[in-house]
Protein backbone atom coordinates (compact mmCIF):
# COMPACT_ATOMS: atom_id res chain seq x y z
CA UNK A 1 0.00 0.00 0.00
CA UNK A 2 1.19 3.39 -0.71
CA UNK A 3 1.00 6.75 0.87
CA UNK A 4 -1.65 9.27 -0.54
CA UNK A 5 0.30 11.94 -2.48
CA UNK A 6 1.73 15.27 -0.28
CA UNK A 7 -0.97 17.28 -1.80
CA UNK A 8 -3.69 14.89 -0.66
CA UNK A 9 -2.24 14.71 2.51
CA UNK A 10 -2.30 18.45 2.74
CA UNK A 11 -6.09 18.68 2.34
CA UNK A 12 -6.75 15.85 4.78
CA UNK A 13 -4.72 18.24 7.49
CA UNK A 14 -7.26 20.89 6.50
CA UNK A 15 -10.10 19.10 6.86
CA UNK A 16 -9.12 17.47 10.75
CA UNK A 17 -8.20 13.79 9.37
CA UNK A 18 -5.58 12.24 10.81
CA UNK A 19 -6.93 12.81 14.61
CA UNK A 20 -6.15 9.82 16.98
CA UNK A 21 -9.22 7.99 17.26
CA UNK A 22 -10.44 6.15 20.30
CA UNK A 23 -11.12 2.70 19.81
CA UNK A 24 -14.93 1.34 20.31
CA UNK A 25 -15.44 -2.02 22.30
CA UNK A 26 -14.80 -4.72 20.61
CA UNK A 27 -17.23 -7.78 19.56
CA UNK A 28 -16.84 -11.27 19.88
CA UNK A 29 -15.32 -11.58 17.11
CA UNK A 30 -12.86 -8.68 17.96
CA UNK A 31 -13.93 -6.69 14.40
CA UNK A 32 -15.47 -3.90 16.42
CA UNK A 33 -12.00 -1.09 16.00
CA UNK A 34 -11.89 1.92 14.56
CA UNK A 35 -8.51 2.42 12.61
CA UNK A 36 -5.66 4.30 14.43
CA UNK A 37 -5.38 6.81 12.24
CA UNK A 38 -8.88 7.97 10.63
CA UNK A 39 -9.60 9.13 7.38
CA UNK A 40 -5.68 8.81 6.93
CA UNK A 41 -6.18 4.69 7.11
CA UNK A 42 -8.56 4.69 4.33
CA UNK A 43 -7.59 7.02 1.41
CA UNK A 44 -3.95 5.03 1.77
CA UNK A 45 -6.60 2.24 -0.40
CA UNK A 46 -9.17 4.35 -1.23
CA UNK A 47 -8.02 7.65 -3.04
CA UNK A 48 -9.90 7.39 -6.26
CA UNK A 49 -12.20 10.90 -7.08
CA UNK A 50 -15.59 9.40 -6.22
CA UNK A 51 -13.94 9.08 -2.56
CA UNK A 52 -12.45 12.28 -2.66
CA UNK A 53 -15.47 14.10 -3.61
CA UNK A 54 -16.83 13.98 -0.11
CA UNK A 55 -14.36 16.36 1.07
CA UNK A 56 -16.16 19.09 -1.43
CA UNK A 57 -19.13 18.77 0.12
CA UNK A 58 -20.83 19.55 3.74
CA UNK A 59 -20.27 16.16 5.37
CA UNK A 60 -16.05 17.28 5.60
CA UNK A 61 -16.27 20.06 7.01
CA UNK A 62 -13.89 20.74 10.03
CA UNK A 63 -15.54 23.62 11.31
CA UNK A 64 -18.91 21.77 11.82
CA UNK A 65 -18.89 20.07 14.82
CA UNK A 66 -21.84 17.81 14.29
CA UNK A 67 -20.13 16.60 10.57
CA UNK A 68 -18.39 13.63 10.28
CA UNK A 69 -14.94 15.55 9.91
CA UNK A 70 -16.10 18.10 12.89
CA UNK A 71 -13.03 17.69 15.22
CA UNK A 72 -12.92 14.67 17.79
CA UNK A 73 -15.53 12.93 15.25
CA UNK A 74 -14.93 9.59 13.36
CA UNK A 75 -14.47 11.05 10.02
CA UNK A 76 -14.83 7.90 7.41
CA UNK A 77 -16.05 5.59 10.20
CA UNK A 78 -18.49 8.10 11.23
CA UNK A 79 -20.81 6.76 8.46
CA UNK A 80 -18.72 2.99 7.29
CA UNK A 81 -18.43 1.62 11.21
CA UNK A 82 -15.43 0.49 12.72
CA UNK A 83 -12.30 -0.08 10.27
CA UNK A 84 -9.86 -1.55 12.22
CA UNK A 85 -10.31 -5.35 11.31
CA UNK A 86 -10.83 -4.29 7.64
CA UNK A 87 -7.86 -2.24 7.77
CA UNK A 88 -5.64 -4.65 9.10
CA UNK A 89 -7.06 -7.19 6.27
CA UNK A 90 -8.25 -9.73 9.15
CA UNK A 91 -10.26 -12.22 8.24
CA UNK A 92 -13.76 -14.15 9.78
CA UNK A 93 -15.07 -17.06 8.74
CA UNK A 94 -13.07 -17.23 5.44
CA UNK A 95 -13.80 -13.88 4.50
CA UNK A 96 -12.28 -10.36 4.56
CA UNK A 97 -13.43 -7.83 7.29
CA UNK A 98 -15.96 -5.21 5.85
CA UNK A 99 -17.48 -1.46 6.20
CA UNK A 100 -20.61 -0.61 6.03
CA UNK A 101 -21.26 -0.61 2.17
CA UNK A 102 -23.41 1.93 0.24
CA UNK A 103 -22.61 1.48 -3.34
CA UNK A 104 -24.29 -0.72 -5.50
CA UNK A 105 -21.44 -3.41 -5.05
CA UNK A 106 -22.33 -5.58 -2.15
CA UNK A 107 -23.99 -3.38 -0.40
CA UNK A 108 -24.58 -3.49 3.58
CA UNK A 109 -28.36 -4.52 4.60
CA UNK A 110 -31.21 -1.80 3.64
CA UNK A 111 -31.84 -1.23 7.76
CA UNK A 112 -27.94 -0.91 8.19
CA UNK A 113 -27.11 1.88 5.91
CA UNK A 114 -30.33 3.69 6.70
CA UNK A 115 -29.39 3.43 10.86
CA UNK A 116 -25.92 5.22 9.65
CA UNK A 117 -27.93 7.88 8.26
CA UNK A 118 -30.71 8.35 10.33
CA UNK A 119 -28.13 8.40 13.33
CA UNK A 120 -27.91 12.03 12.20
CA UNK A 121 -30.99 13.16 10.19
CA UNK A 122 -33.49 11.48 11.89
CA UNK A 123 -35.03 14.79 13.12
CA UNK A 124 -34.82 16.12 9.82
CA UNK A 125 -37.14 13.27 8.56
CA UNK A 126 -40.21 13.44 10.67
CA UNK A 127 -42.11 10.90 11.82
CA UNK A 128 -44.00 9.99 8.51
CA UNK A 129 -40.64 8.65 7.08
CA UNK A 130 -41.39 5.46 8.98
CA UNK A 131 -43.96 3.58 7.45
CA UNK A 132 -44.14 5.46 4.28
CA UNK A 133 -43.87 4.46 0.78
CA UNK A 134 -40.12 3.95 0.18
CA UNK A 135 -39.51 2.75 3.60
CA UNK A 136 -42.00 0.13 3.30
CA UNK A 137 -40.49 -0.82 -0.12
CA UNK A 138 -37.08 -0.81 1.84
CA UNK A 139 -35.51 2.22 -0.36
CA UNK A 140 -32.34 3.16 1.40
CA UNK A 141 -30.83 6.57 1.64
CA UNK A 142 -28.03 6.22 -0.44
CA UNK A 143 -30.30 4.31 -3.67
CA UNK A 144 -31.55 8.43 -4.18
CA UNK A 145 -28.32 10.59 -2.55
CA UNK A 146 -24.95 10.48 -3.30
CA UNK A 147 -22.69 11.85 -0.75
CA UNK A 148 -19.59 11.73 -1.92
CA UNK A 149 -20.69 13.59 -5.02
CA UNK A 150 -20.12 17.46 -4.58
CA UNK A 151 -23.50 17.93 -6.42
CA UNK A 152 -26.30 15.52 -5.29
CA UNK A 153 -28.49 14.99 -8.17
CA UNK A 154 -31.47 14.56 -6.24
CA UNK A 155 -31.30 17.72 -4.44
CA UNK A 156 -30.86 19.94 -7.90
CA UNK A 157 -34.28 20.96 -9.25
CA UNK A 158 -33.14 20.26 -12.69
CA UNK A 159 -31.76 16.56 -12.23
CA UNK A 160 -34.35 15.61 -9.43
CA UNK A 161 -36.37 13.81 -11.61
CA UNK A 162 -34.16 12.08 -13.81
CA UNK A 163 -33.24 9.90 -10.22
CA UNK A 164 -36.81 9.91 -9.48
CA UNK A 165 -37.17 8.58 -12.78
CA UNK A 166 -34.90 5.33 -11.90
CA UNK A 167 -37.65 3.38 -10.06
CA UNK A 168 -40.50 5.50 -11.71
CA UNK A 169 -40.02 4.96 -14.82
CA UNK A 170 -43.89 5.34 -16.27
CA UNK A 171 -43.91 8.68 -14.84
CA UNK A 172 -40.75 9.33 -17.49
CA UNK A 173 -43.01 8.06 -19.62
CA UNK A 174 -45.74 10.71 -18.78
CA UNK A 175 -43.30 13.40 -19.08
CA UNK A 176 -42.55 12.69 -22.33
CA UNK A 177 -45.84 13.19 -23.61
CA UNK A 178 -47.33 16.14 -25.69
CA UNK A 179 -48.48 18.17 -22.74
CA UNK A 180 -46.82 17.75 -19.30
CA UNK A 181 -45.20 20.00 -16.29
CA UNK A 182 -41.99 21.56 -16.78
CA UNK A 183 -39.89 18.81 -15.40
CA UNK A 184 -37.56 18.72 -18.34
CA UNK A 185 -36.89 22.35 -18.50
CA UNK A 186 -35.79 22.31 -14.87
CA UNK A 187 -38.54 24.80 -13.71
CA UNK A 188 -39.87 21.97 -11.36
CA UNK A 189 -39.49 19.09 -9.25
CA UNK A 190 -40.98 16.06 -8.24
CA UNK A 191 -40.67 17.42 -4.67
CA UNK A 192 -42.40 20.57 -5.45
CA UNK A 193 -45.40 17.82 -4.97
CA UNK A 194 -44.53 14.73 -3.74
CA UNK A 195 -42.56 14.00 -0.34
CA UNK A 196 -40.20 11.59 -0.64
CA UNK A 197 -39.40 11.60 2.74
CA UNK A 198 -43.12 10.29 4.11
CA UNK A 199 -46.00 11.94 4.38
CA UNK A 200 -49.54 11.08 5.72
CA UNK A 201 -51.29 11.83 2.41
CA UNK A 202 -52.05 9.69 -0.41
CA UNK A 203 -48.99 9.74 -3.04
CA UNK A 204 -46.97 11.47 -0.16
CA UNK A 205 -48.10 14.65 -1.23
CA UNK A 206 -46.85 17.75 -0.08
CA UNK A 207 -50.57 19.48 1.28
CA UNK A 208 -53.27 17.57 2.52
CA UNK A 209 -55.06 17.08 -0.41
CA UNK A 210 -54.54 17.08 -4.00
CA UNK A 211 -56.12 19.94 -5.13
CA UNK A 212 -54.33 21.70 -1.94
CA UNK A 213 -51.32 20.69 -3.49
CA UNK A 214 -52.11 22.18 -7.34
CA UNK A 215 -52.89 25.59 -6.10
CA UNK A 216 -49.96 25.68 -4.77
CA UNK A 217 -48.76 26.96 -8.05
CA UNK A 218 -52.45 27.39 -9.73
CA UNK A 219 -53.95 29.33 -7.00
CA UNK A 220 -56.36 31.66 -9.51
CA UNK A 221 -58.16 27.78 -9.91
CA UNK A 222 -59.12 28.17 -6.01
CA UNK A 223 -62.04 29.93 -6.11
CA UNK A 224 -64.43 30.70 -4.31
CA UNK A 225 -66.58 30.74 -7.23
CA UNK A 226 -70.07 31.85 -7.00
CA UNK A 227 -70.58 28.89 -9.46
CA UNK A 228 -68.41 26.53 -8.94
CA UNK A 229 -67.83 22.92 -11.30
CA UNK A 230 -68.41 20.09 -8.60
CA UNK A 231 -65.56 17.87 -10.06
CA UNK A 232 -62.86 20.66 -9.90
CA UNK A 233 -63.72 21.25 -6.24
CA UNK A 234 -63.80 17.71 -5.54
CA UNK A 235 -60.20 16.43 -7.46
CA UNK A 236 -58.26 17.99 -10.27
CA UNK A 237 -57.45 14.67 -10.83
CA UNK A 238 -60.52 13.84 -12.57
CA UNK A 239 -59.85 15.97 -15.76
CA UNK A 240 -55.95 16.28 -15.49
CA UNK A 241 -53.40 13.77 -15.44
CA UNK A 242 -50.61 15.94 -13.81
CA UNK A 243 -47.53 13.78 -14.55
CA UNK A 244 -48.46 14.40 -18.26
CA UNK A 245 -51.05 13.64 -21.32
CA UNK A 246 -51.17 13.69 -25.13
CA UNK A 247 -54.51 15.92 -24.64
CA UNK A 248 -54.37 19.86 -24.40
CA UNK A 249 -54.08 21.05 -20.57
CA UNK A 250 -53.36 17.36 -19.67
CA UNK A 251 -56.82 15.97 -19.68
CA UNK A 252 -57.38 12.24 -19.19
CA UNK A 253 -59.28 12.83 -22.26
CA UNK A 254 -60.62 14.88 -25.12
CA UNK A 255 -64.06 17.16 -24.82
CA UNK A 256 -66.39 15.92 -25.80
CA UNK A 257 -65.75 12.59 -24.56
CA UNK A 258 -64.42 13.84 -20.86
CA UNK A 259 -67.55 16.61 -20.57
CA UNK A 260 -69.77 13.53 -21.65
CA UNK A 261 -68.56 11.07 -19.27
CA UNK A 262 -70.64 12.69 -16.89
CA UNK A 263 -72.82 14.87 -18.76
CA UNK A 264 -75.73 13.36 -20.78
CA UNK A 265 -76.34 14.57 -24.16
CA UNK A 266 -79.94 14.45 -23.85
CA UNK A 267 -81.96 17.43 -23.81
CA UNK A 268 -78.71 19.42 -24.91
CA UNK A 269 -78.95 22.11 -27.72
CA UNK A 270 -76.13 20.54 -28.90
CA UNK A 271 -78.29 17.45 -29.89
CA UNK A 272 -80.88 18.48 -33.07
CA UNK A 273 -84.24 18.32 -33.02
CA UNK A 274 -87.14 18.25 -35.35
CA UNK A 275 -90.57 17.09 -35.64
CA UNK A 276 -89.30 13.32 -36.45
CA UNK A 277 -86.80 13.84 -33.14
CA UNK A 278 -83.02 13.29 -33.27
CA UNK A 279 -81.26 14.50 -36.94
CA UNK A 280 -77.74 14.59 -36.16
CA UNK A 281 -75.00 16.34 -34.34
CA UNK A 282 -74.47 20.00 -33.62
CA UNK A 283 -71.34 21.99 -35.55
CA UNK A 284 -70.80 23.06 -32.12
CA UNK A 285 -69.06 20.32 -30.37
CA UNK A 286 -66.15 20.81 -33.24
CA UNK A 287 -62.74 21.31 -32.62
CA UNK A 288 -63.04 22.33 -28.76
CA UNK A 289 -66.29 21.02 -28.34
CA UNK A 290 -67.81 22.11 -25.07
CA UNK A 291 -65.81 24.56 -24.29
CA UNK A 292 -66.42 26.40 -27.35
CA UNK A 293 -69.56 27.85 -25.26
CA UNK A 294 -68.87 26.58 -21.77
CA UNK A 295 -65.26 28.48 -21.24
CA UNK A 296 -65.30 28.92 -17.39
CA UNK A 297 -64.77 25.06 -16.43
CA UNK A 298 -62.82 25.77 -13.45
CA UNK A 299 -66.06 28.41 -11.79
CA UNK A 300 -67.59 31.67 -12.51
CA UNK A 301 -67.91 34.35 -10.53
CA UNK A 302 -70.40 36.06 -13.11
CA UNK A 303 -73.99 36.69 -11.80
CA UNK A 304 -75.65 34.73 -15.08
CA UNK A 305 -72.40 32.09 -15.10
CA UNK A 306 -74.58 29.36 -13.90
CA UNK A 307 -73.91 27.39 -16.74
CA UNK A 308 -69.86 28.03 -16.59
CA UNK A 309 -70.39 30.23 -20.23
CA UNK A 310 -69.49 33.50 -18.79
Amino acid sequence: MTRPSLPLLVALACCGAGLPLASAPQSAAGAAEYSPAGADTCLMCHSNDAVLGIFRTRHAMPSDPRGPFGHGQLQCESCHGPGGAHAGMQQFDGQMAQVIRFGRERPAPVETRNAACLGCHDADMGFATHGGAHDDNRIACASCHQLHSPTDAVLGRSTQAGKCYECHAQRRSDSLKAYSHPLREGKMSCSGCHAPHGATTEALLVRQTTNDTCYQCHAEKRGPFLWEHAPVAEDCTSCHDPHGSNQPGMLVRRAPLLCQSCHSQSGHPSVAQDAGGLAGNSPYLLAQGCLNCHSQVHGSNHPSGSKLMR
